[in-house]
């Protein structure tokens, strides 16, 4: 059969056979060059790679192959005008004799395997069916396929290095800034059962009214005076109950009659009948809010202050527990600070009124989702402050989890206190084990938690001015990690001046001033203000522009009155190749040229605010990244770093296109406000970002803080009035326990404002 096929061959060879239509020269390829190069294994489901054109082919041929379904062989009719010819040559292997011991049997089998082979090889032949390639693993497919994508993309990297100039490459490379480029948004991803069990959404409360900024700074100020007066005056009552309390635990004796111990009782619930007089209309607050379903710790003070006023009564009258006096000075010193707390919030909630009242237009500071690169940036834009009046109002991040907490506290104390008395067959001790249970559970640090360190950074604040838009907007702080510098928080007004005015050729100084002027002023540069200054004080006018674009390599062209008009910096001149006099040195300057030609150059003098460097400071510290949508050319990273040493690769610098949608006036925010400023620069800007964030911070850990110093002090408190352990359980030691936990809760109130 080998034989054949190369008989065969040989009769249908180029050299052999002439196509009609040939023509001199002209090569024809016929099936069995076909085969031989694509092989010869039958494949009756098409499931091959198709394999690219033979590479030995001459140039400028292609050899498409078959792409049409394979038919099925038939049989040849017995009428055939092409009949097959026997075979008569055989393979040596089939020409050499058998041995005679074979069987019958044997010759047999083999006489009709060699018949098949005879039908299958006419069928084929006959047939015009061409075999389809071997299969291929899908995993050679897939490598010869990345071969072929990795050696197209090679080609056509090396055709563009030979189309473009190296110099060209190079001039471009040094006059263009390097931008950064946003990364593309990743697919979203379904969340799991559990996580959406664990981040539901919750109910929004109803917002209390918008009232305007100036009625309430009056509110909030009105009884500021009293209520401090009150609160010291509650001080020098709880200096008195822990005179009381040293006398004896020093070894002291009182002299008569004040050495009765019925007395020194009565005079404790004196001084603690005395201090909730003064702290009445805070404790009845705590009240009326447990009442509305939301229970704090001034709801639990207020409690401790009702059963250890009625502990002490009924200690007078009755009992003696072994010299005991009742809880008298651990409730007042923790109504001082009760107090004290919702004095500090008081006077931040009115100062922040009066700065967000103090300009009619500010500048509103909020948190846009996903606004640079994918992450929340804080964004600085001109509005009215609507929506400052009812946030502000809104209840803390600690009083948040206070009333989610303290209902837990709460049944604690009243179910542990009545285990202890009534449960242990000692129902006379009922209302001592009511006043040490909720007097633990009071923390000291609660109300100073978040009225602290807001007042001390709303004072920090109303100096820059700024005022945090409450407990809300300081709530998205959290997610924030980017925020955007504009044109006027690294140089404000008066902090760029002209350093000089050079105009070439036959234009007026009054024309090259009003078309720089123009184009800045429609680019919206932050260099308006300055050019229209001059453009006033020489008496120009501004003209009528249009087909505005702004360049990468930091300029604008325009038309004016049919003039070509650029306007940028000095790279952008040469990028543009407008000729500049030869040695000029001018760092920082606006050129301008008409129709090709230099017409003027406006030399500048840039000067950074003292406090810009604290401020880029505190927020890089913060973990959150400046990045730099400005319009002015001449602010790129380069410059800041080379002229003021600025941290300038911690900088993201967007492409042009990009910083003009993130400093558009007209672009859409976050409706909840973190702050309000009514100043301009970086001070009042990074002062609020970083105030926000780290009093956020604050306030959460100093919440938990408390209410973990609560749970141990309810524990110990069940556990020393179940044995009946008077002397551990002594007012003192009472004391010393609520003051231990106070005093992370202050050092962290103080490290608030300390940036």
């Amino acid at each position: 059969m080998r034989q054949r096929d190369k008989e065969k061959s040989n009769k249908t060879t180029p050299e052999n056979t002439k196509h009609p239509t040939q023509e001199p020269g002209e090569e024809i390829y016929s099936l069995e060059d076909i085969l031989a190069e694509y092989g010869t294994r039958r494949s009756t489901v098409r499931t091959a790679v198709p394999v690219n054109s033979p590479l030995d082919q001459p140039e400028g041929k292609v050899l498409a192959f078959p792409r049409r379904p394979v038919p099925t062989p038939q049989e040849e009719p017995e009428d055939s005008d092409a009949p097959e010819e026997p075979e008569t040559a055989s393979s040596p292997d089939q020409t050499e004799q058998e041995p005679e011991s074979s069987s019958p049997q044997q010759e047999e089998e083999e006489q009709e395997a060699s018949q098949e082979e005879e039908e299958e090889d006419a069928g084929e032949d006959d047939s015009g069916v061409v075999e389809f390639p071997p299969e291929e693993s899908l995993l050679s497919s897939l490598l010869k396929r990345l071969g072929r994508k990795a050696d197209r993309y090679a080609d056509q990297m090396f055709q563009e290095s030979e189309e473009m100039d190296e110099e060209e490459i190079r001039r471009l490379e040094e006059l263009i800034p390097g931008t950064d480029q946003e990364d593309e948004p990743p697919q979203p991803q379904t969340p799991s059962l559990l996580y959406r069990l664990l981040h539901r959404p919750r109910r929004e409360e109803p917002m209390p009214e918008d009232i305007a900024p100036q009625q309430l700074a009056r509110t909030y100020g009105k009884g500021l005076k009293g209520l401090r007066l009150r609160s010291l005056a509650i001080f020098l009552l709880a200096a008195v109950a822990i005179f009381q309390l040293l006398v004896p635990a020093l070894n002291f004796v009182w002299l008569p009659p004040l050495d009765n111990y019925q007395i020194q009782v009565w005079i404790a619930c004196g001084l603690l009948g005395a201090g909730f007089l003064l702290s009445a209309d805070v404790l009845f607050t705590g009240l009326a809010r447990a009442f509305h379903g939301k229970v704090g710790m001034d709801t639990l003070c207020a409690l401790s202050v009702i059963f250890t006023l009625a502990d002490g009564l009924v200690l007078a009258m009755v009992q003696n527990r072994e010299g005991q006096l009742p809880y008298t000075a651990a409730v007042l010193v923790g109504l001082f600070f009760l107090t004290h707390g919702t004095y500090h919030q008081k006077c931040g909630l009115r100062l922040a009124c009066r700065t967000a009242a103090a300009a009619a237009e500010p500048y509103l500071l909020t948190l846009d989702e996903g606004k640079w690169n994918g992450r929340d940036t804080y964004c600085k834009w001109s509005g009215v402050p609507n929506g400052f009046g009812s946030q502000i109002q809104t209840d803390d991040g600690a009083q948040r989890i206070y009333r989610r907490y303290c209902p837990i506290l709460l049944l604690a104390c009243l179910l542990f206190s009545i285990l202890s008395s009534v449960a242990a067959n000692r129902p006379e001790y009922l209302l001592w084990c009511l006043s040490a249970t909720f007097t633990s559970a009071a923390a000291f640090g609660s109300a100073l938690v978040y009225g602290r360190p807001f007042h001390k950074v709303t004072r920090r604040l109303s100096q820059t001015g700024a005022a945090l838009a409450g407990w809300p907007g300081l709530l998205q702080t959290r997610k924030g990690d980017r925020v955007l510098i504009y044109d006027g928080d690294l140089f404000p007004p008066g902090y760029v001046e002209f350093n000089g005015i050079k105009v070439f050729g036959d234009y007026s100084i009054e024309r090259v001033l009003s078309y720089t002027a123009t184009l800045i002023r429609d680019s919206g540069s932050g260099l308006t203000k300055l050019f229209h200054d001059l453009l006033r004080a020489q008496g120009g006018l501004f003209r009528q522009a249009d087909h505005l674009c702004c360049y990468e390599g930091g300029g604008l062209s325009a038309n004016i009155r049919g003039y070509q008009v650029l306007v940028g910096s000095a790279s952008f001149m040469n990028l543009m190749e407008v000729p500049l006099p030869p040695g000029l040195n001018v760092k920082n300057a606006v050129f301008c040229a008409i129709d090709g030609d230099l017409a003027g150059i406006f030399a500048l003098n840039y000067s950074l605010h003292d406090g810009v460097f604290p401020s880029l400071d505190a927020l890089l510290r913060e973990k959150v990244g400046p990045v730099l949508a400005t319009r002015d050319f001449n602010i790129i990273p380069a410059m800041l770093h080379q002229r003021f040493k600025l941290a300038s690769d911690k900088m993201d610098f967007p492409p042009v296109e990009r910083r003009r949608e993130l400093s558009d006036p007209e672009q859409p925010h976050n409706p909840i406000l973190t702050a309000v400023l009514c100043r301009e620069g970086l001070v009042p800007y990074a002062d609020s970002v970083v105030g926000a964030r780290r009093l956020r911070r604050a306030t959460r850990f100093g919440a938990i803080l408390t209410c973990v110093g609560s749970t141990v002090g309810v524990l110990l408190a069940y556990y020393l009035t179940a044995v009946a352990a008077f002397g551990s359980l002594s007012p003192l030691n009472l004391l010393i326990f609520l003051l231990t936990w106070l005093l992370p809760v202050w050092f962290l109130t103080s490290w608030v404002p300390r940036y």
